[in-house]
């Protein structure tokens, strides 16, 4: 008999349950061990310059790392049950923590308001990222519900049949929508409608329904440009050369992130030997370190971030098809299109591939509210691959 690509022993262990849980999760304690060295090489200088230590940052990182990773772990031991049983009440309170960026806590960074003050402290958080988050846990049981009132009549269906049984899912969700599109973050928005499309698709949703909401929503993205003199600006300046002032203004940013990708070459010129973080890119720590590990790690630091978020996206993707119930194939491909979605924008908009919109790279780019948030997502999909039995009984004898 012929051997298969799968008899080969690297190619089947792409397909083993075990290999991908603990794949999963060593993909992401690297990329966060690999963020707190990139934070503190982009940000020493930074913070240096503006009075603080230049550990101040990296070290924010660290703590932010450990506790979440500690979340995570504690999440990752919950029963399925309790996800599903406690998904409405994080939906709820998601939404509660993104409403208050409306109110005097909230504080606006960035060109958006999406971030709330944290009584007590100097520092802000991002309740979008919780809103993900609670996203991923609460729309497989909205859905699958909604699915299970539209019965065997998902192919027949009319528009009224859908609203009928989905109706919860639309305001619910419309609500987080809403809240985040409120808080002029374009970027998070866009994710969030990609969450939402891919639930959407993966529970079973009528396919013809899906591709008008899919129309839908890019409508909504065009309407939400056009409507914007700054990302109007933004949308042209990737795609049509920059001169003149527009160098020194609405290009600087992606201008300088293509000086860095493009200094660093093939091995790049070093950790911390990186010039553009010397105050010529702005953000270099946040969204747009991807352009210092391009200048100080050069092309292989960034095929090696980019071949982990691929095994971290398998990992999850392959899980999803292995569960056993809709609910955990569902949450898994929603948590895989967060963090390979939201790579692909981040590090599509640092390279020129897109407009620059506000999204960090999960677990590498500086900020408290996404790590944590990422963390504690991990975890989350970490308890769900546990259900299968391979896994299950790997990690039963620890």
């Amino acid at each position: 008999m012929a051997k298969t690509d799968r008899d080969n022993p690297g190619i089947r262990s792409l397909f083993n349950p075990l290999w991908c849980y603990h794949g999963f999760r060593m993909s992401v304690l690297g990329l966060s061990v690999f963020g707190v060295i990139m934070v503190f090489s982009s940000s020493a200088v930074s913070s240096a310059s503006e009075g603080k230590s230049p550990f101040t940052d990296s070290l924010s990182q660290v703590i932010v790392c450990v506790v979440g990773l500690m979340a995570g772990m504690i999440v990752s031991m919950l029963p399925v049950d309790m996800y599903r049983r406690s998904a409405f009440a994080v939906m709820v309170g998601a939404l509660g923590l993104q409403a208050l960026t409306f109110t005097p806590l909230g504080v606006g960074q960035y060109g958006n308001n999406g971030w709330i003050a944290v009584p007590g402290t100097s520092g802000t958080f991002q309740p979008a990222e919780v809103t993900k988050l609670a996203l991923c846990v609460w729309m497989p049981s909205a859905l699958i519900a909604a699915r299970r009132i539209l019965g065997d009549r998902a192919r027949r269906t009319t528009w009224k049949d859908v609203v009928s049984a989905y109706r919860g899912v639309i305001i619910v969700y419309g609500a987080a929508l809403v809240l985040v599109v409120g808080g002029k973050d374009l970027g998070t928005a866009m994710i969030v409608m990609l969450i939402g499309f891919v639930a959407l698709l993966v529970s079973g949703f009528p396919g013809g329904k899906l591709a008008v909401i899919a129309g839908v929503g890019v409508g909504v993205v065009i309407a939400l440009v056009a409507s914007s003199p700054n990302r109007r600006e933004r949308v042209l300046a990737a795609y049509m050369p920059c001169t003149g002032s527009d160098a020194q203004e609405i290009c600087y940013q992606s201008t300088h992130a293509r000086y860095a990708i493009a200094s660093g070459g093939f091995l790049g010129v070093g950790l911390g030997n990186s010039r553009e973080k010397w105050n010529y890119l702005p953000a270099a720590h946040n969204d747009f370190i991807f352009a210092i590990i391009g200048e100080e790690t050069g092309f292989v630091g960034c095929a090696m971030v980019i071949l982990i978020f691929v095994i971290l996206g398998w990992c999850l993707l392959f899980s999803a098809m292995q569960a056993k119930d809709r609910y955990s194939a569902i949450a898994l491909m929603c948590v895989a299109t967060w963090f390979v979605g939201q790579a692909l924008v981040n590090i599509g908009v640092v390279v020129g591939i897109f407009p620059v919109f506000g999204v960090p790279l999960p677990f590498v780019s500086s900020g408290g509210s996404s790590m944590l948030a990422c963390l504690i997502a991990s975890g989350f999909a970490a308890g769900l691959m546990r259900q299968q039995p391979q896994v299950k009984a790997d990690t039963s004898r620890l």
